[in-house]
């Protein structure tokens, strides 16, 4: 990813704490999941055309995976979130604010790597994603995606146990 000169970037999402969950869960690496989320942030440019040239390099430096890697440009969501979950949102601060959007509390921990250090976003702490535990995260998420989450989640670690909305 420093190859890709973004000023801030996490890996994030299931890629972080489904991993961790396989491995409480005694359950082999990428176990479940579906992508790997990265999540950039570049106000400078929100243009369509700025975020897919990030995309098409990143394709590029992950051709070798077999793996689905999405990356995202999170100064842009505020644009097209409405059309696809039929609420507004103000405009992200940084990827790491977008992080600490997501439906649950147990799903906010992305990992980047500063120089030669990994560095944790994990504002809710890493207690709850330890133990395998959901809470719902009311900041922007409706309470159906919250549940709709948890339910996918539990089909593949029936030992997820969460908190109602």
């Amino acid at each position: 990813m420093p190859s890709l000169g973004l000023a801030e970037w996490w890996l994030t999402a299931g890629a972080v704490f489904q991993n961790v969950w396989n491995a409480v869960d005694s359950r082999p690496p990428g176990y479940g999941i579906k992508d790997y989320d990265i999540f950039y942030f570049d106000d400078c440019d929100l243009s369509w055309e700025a975020e897919d040239a990030v995309i098409r390099r990143a394709a590029d430096l992950f051709d070798d995976l077999d793996a689905r890697v999405e990356i995202r440009n999170e100064a842009r969501v505020h644009l097209w979130y409405e059309a696809k979950f039929g609420t507004q949102i103000a405009p992200y601060r940084s990827a790491a604010d977008a992080i600490d959007s997501f439906a649950s509390t147990t799903c906010c921990v992305g990992i980047t790597r500063d120089r030669d250090a990994l560095r944790v976003h994990a504002p809710f702490g890493l207690e709850d994603v330890l133990a395998l535990h959901m809470r719902p995260n009311r900041r922007i998420a409706p309470q159906h995606v919250y549940e709709t989450k948890v339910a996918e989640y539990r089909s593949r670690w029936p030992s997820l146990t969460h908190d109602p909305w």
